[in-house]
């Protein structure tokens, strides 16, 4: 992406954006010619599903607009998160994420040569870092520590000390990956606001914050791994996600918390242009009408709004292109030997319960006469 100039780099990275914190930073470093160094970490629990779609494809504009991107495989994070993530299972899973993220990536036609993946046990665990935790530990308090995680760590009572340290590993990570900016989703500006405060203590600089909105899923709630309703696997048959799209709550004329209206917005539209040609159809053939082709979500919006496009016809039109943004995703990974091993010592299938054979002792009705004996 030498070719674009930098207010070009700009508005592809802020583009969907929510907010940027000290958006100077990455402004100046556009100014000067230079690449903007960005992380996003993501814990390596729950089998990613469409839902990593939305990071990914601002990933993939990143990528295009010319950032060096780290994304951070959190396996220790996971594991603090309250134990979402089974020790013996955080480094199959990181591999799966690595291989998972890197497919969707390239199912958008972007380069990876500017994507490198890190594993956070690789430096977590060493003494500079853990340190630095101390240091950390001996500044923030309790309070301002579950301000921090609120939104992103699971919050129960008497809850395990490590979801304290979560928020604190988070902000260091900027400092010992060597980024200019992290981005996440909404959910984590209480954790970007405190790093911000946090690093400046220990002699850090700040650094820039990229936010995504948090994206309604397709109940219209946040797309959640445990709600096989609101999820779709990324190897997920093209029938099982017709059904899905299908299901997905869609009320007619109204576009707030809409989840389908919201996937195109996040993932298909800028997914199209990231292909090099934006647009997304709707095809009315039953109606006998012409198709209709939209280049942007606020046309899709006056029409959902006025009922030229209901949920009718948008609903099959998104299922379509899912299965082809999913297709090629789903031909690595049957053409990978590794992916495929990896994925069952990720995520085993559950043990088979043994059916018990109930005792009736001898004398049952209908017993046989050798039986009753």
């Amino acid at each position: 992406m030498a070719t674009m100039e930098p207010a070009e780099r700009l508005a592809l990275i802020r583009e969907n954006l929510a907010e940027i914190l000290n958006p100077e930073i990455i402004e100046k470093i556009l100014t000067d010619g230079g690449n903007p160094k960005i992380y996003w970490g993501t814990a390596t629990t729950g089998r990613p599903h469409c839902g990593y779609f939305v990071p990914a494809i601002k990933i993939a504009q990143l990528l295009a607009a010319g950032c060096d991107v780290t994304v951070l495989l959190a396996d220790i994070h996971g594991f603090l998160d309250n134990l979402k993530a089974p020790i013996e299972l955080v480094q199959h899973r990181a591999e799966f994420y690595r291989l998972t993220i890197t497919a969707i990536l390239q199912a958008v036609g972007v380069s990876t040569d500017k994507l490198k993946f890190v594993l956070g046990s690789s430096y977590q665990k060493s003494a500079e870092y853990v340190m630095d935790v101390y240091k950390l530990c001996s500044l923030v308090s309790e309070h301002d520590a579950k301000k921090a995680g609120a939104e992103v760590v699971k919050q129960t009572s008497n809850a395990p000390l490590s979801g304290l340290l979560y928020p604190i590993l988070q902000v260091l990570d900027e400092q010992y990956l060597d980024v200019d900016a992290q981005f996440g989703g909404l959910d984590q500006r209480k954790l970007f606001t405190a790093a911000k405060d946090w690093l400046p203590k220990i002699g850090y600089a700040q650094r820039a914050h990229l936010l995504n909105p948090m994206v309604p899923g397709l109940q219209g709630g946040k797309m959640s791994a445990s709600d096989q309703d609101s999820k779709i696997d990324l190897l997920e048959t093209p029938e099982n996600v017709t059904k899905k799209i299908r299901k997905a709550t869609a009320a007619p004329k109204v576009v707030e918390e809409n989840g389908i209206l919201a996937f195109v917005e996040f993932v298909l539209l800028p997914s199209s242009a990231l292909r090099g040609n934006r647009g997304f159809q709707v095809d009315r053939e039953r109606d006998g009408l012409e198709p209709l082709v939209y280049t942007s979500i606020a046309q899709m919006h006056d029409d959902y709004r006025n009922d030229v496009l209901s949920p009718q016809i948008l609903k099959p039109a998104v299922a379509k292109a899912l299965n082809e943004l999913m297709a090629p995703i789903q031909e690595a990974y049957q053409a990978s030997a590794e992916w495929q091993e990896i994925t069952l010592k990720a995520y085993p299938p559950p043990p088979k319960k043994e059916k018990k054979v109930k005792d009736r002792g001898s004398r049952f009705p209908g017993a046989k006469p050798e039986e009753a004996k």
